[in-house]
Parts: structure tokens; C-alpha cells; sequence
């Protein structure tokens, strides 16, 4: 295992919701299984804190990271399994949560945190998303599903709103039209409504999920680390920053050893 997999396998050893995939053959990614199948994943107070820890990994050592979910019994035939990335927020821990946690925006920050990782993001999406599981699936850059997905922002339902990036994000993704129907009426998408509407890459049948995800990941691999890094960032600034903040970013990627050696190799290649 290579000296900085080591560090993130002591760093996440004693994770309780997360299950972090790691392997040497493909070193430029990591794999963050959320896994709380006996609530459907629903996203507490552990699970934020540990996707911080993972965040703070990568930010130190940057990599895609690929956000999935697990399989529960059906509850029709617990003989066969079905897949969740994250029901929302754990209803036991919201209820309790008052004015001063609302404004610490205990999820809130997490994925906008996610968003700005240096590396893209990918979310691997299997079955619901719901709540604030649609919210991290909307912060992560690409989004594959399979066929059984269930997008869902059922939170005016319960008494509040959806405050961890759905109310912005969605309009972005989707459009003003859309995201109020979502919002205000907590309607439910399917995975061709999805992929009409532009939220998600593509769709793909359960057993296919995570080779979507890896093969999405191998192209962002075969590009040059730094770039991708620089292009994300200026990618995500807001309008005002363009043009300057391109041509900086291109100056940086100017200088560069990568540029020179890929650019040489690309002419070289030509040659033959």
C-alpha cells in the first residue's frame, strides 16, 4: 500500500458509518461507501464527522473520490437486496436540532466542502436520495445512477426546508421551474426524469453502477492532475471572476513541467 493509502487506512480505521475503498491499482481515486443500511443510510452526526476527516485527507492529498451508497433487504422479499445512497438527514437527530444548529449548517458546510474538494467528485447513485442525500448527490460534480434511483426533496413535508444546498444548487442544475416543483411539492424523480433534466451523467443497471463510476474516474485519471485541479477551481468561480481568473489559472498550468512533457509527447507523436 503506498505511504499516503496508509495514512488515510489509520485515519479511517475506526470509521463507524463511512466504508473507504482503497487500491493500489487505482491510486488516484478513493471510495467512500456511505453504511448505515438499518437506517438507509440516513446522514448523522458521525457520518458528517467523518466525511470532515475524509475531506481533510483529501484536501491534503488530492483525489477523485467516488460518494456511493449500500444495499438493504427488499421489504417486499428480504431475499433480495436493494440499493440506497441516503434517505437524509437522521429524523431522530433533526427533530432535536434548534435555531443555533440551523445556523451552524451541520450539513450545509460539509457539502459545500465537498464541492470544493481539489479533485472532481463523483456520486454513485443506487436507489433513494432523498433529503439531504439529494443535496450531497447535487454537490458532487457528475452524478451516475442506475434505473432504480429516486430523487426526492420531501423536507416542506416535514416542517422545514431543504437548507443543505438544494434550494440553489437545483435551481443551477435543473432550472427555476423545476426545482420549485421539487421543493414545494416534494414530488419524486425517477432516473429518466433525471437524466432528461440534466441532473445526473448517466444511467446504468444496478450491477453496472460502479464500473460507470470507474470508468468516469479513469478518464478524469488519464488527464494531467494539476489541470484538472486549476480548471475545477476557476470552473466554480462566480462570473464576475472571468475573464482574469482563466487567464491566471492558465499562467499557473503555463509553467508547469506537465504541460511541457505531455506537449512534446503529443508533437512527437505526430511525427511518427
Amino acid at each position: 500500500m503506498s505511504a499516503d493509502f496508509a495514512t488515510l487506512t489509520d485515519l479511517t480505521e475506526n470509521f463507524e458509518a463511512l466504508d473507504i475503498r482503497v487500491d493500489n491499482n487505482r491510486s488516484d481515486r478513493v471510495v467512500a461507501a456511505m453504511n448505515r443500511p438499518e437506517v438507509l443510510n440516513a446522514i448523522d452526526q458521525t457520518m458528517v464527522d467523518e466525511f470532515h476527516a475524509l475531506c481533510h485527507w483529501l484536501e491534503a492529498n488530492p483525489r477523485t473520490l467516488i460518494i456511493t451508497g449500500t444495499t438493504t433487504p427488499h421489504p417486499k422479499d428480504p431475499s433480495r437486496r436493494r440499493g440506497i445512497f441516503a434517505s437524509g438527514a437522521d429524523i431522530s437527530q433533526l427533530r432535536e436540532r434548534r435555531r443555533g444548529d440551523a445556523l451552524r449548517g451541520v450539513n450545509s458546510q460539509l457539502f459545500s466542502r465537498i464541492k470544493e474538494l481539489p479533485m472532481p467528485v463523483i456520486a454513485a447513485i443506487d436507489g433513494f436520495a432523498l433529503g439531504g442525500g439529494a443535496e450531497l448527490a447535487w454537490a458532487a460534480d457528475f452524478r451516475v445512477a442506475t434505473t432504480k434511483v429516486r430523487f426526492g426533496q420531501p423536507e416542506t413535508g416535514l416542517g422545514i426546508s431543504p437548507a443543505a444546498g438544494a434550494m440553489w444548487r437545483l435551481k443551477e442544475l435543473a432550472g427555476e421551474a423545476v426545482a420549485l416543483e421539487l421543493l414545494l411539492t416534494g414530488r419524486m424523480l425517477d432516473a429518466q426524469e433525471a437524466l432528461d433534466l440534466h441532473l445526473v451523467n448517466s444511467v446504468h443497471e444496478p450491477e453496472e453502477l460502479m464500473d460507470a463510476a470507474h470508468q468516469l474516474a479513469d478518464s478524469i485519471g488519464q488527464q494531467e492532475s494539476l489541470a484538472v485541479q486549476v480548471t475545477k477551481r476557476v470552473f466554480q468561480m462566480p462570473p464576475e471572476s472571468h475573464p482574469w481568473a482563466d487567464e491566471l489559472g492558465q499562467a499557473i498550468l503555463f509553467e508547469s513541467e506537465a504541460k511541457f512533457d505531455r506537449m512534446q509527447a503529443f508533437l512527437d507523436r505526430r511525427k511518427k
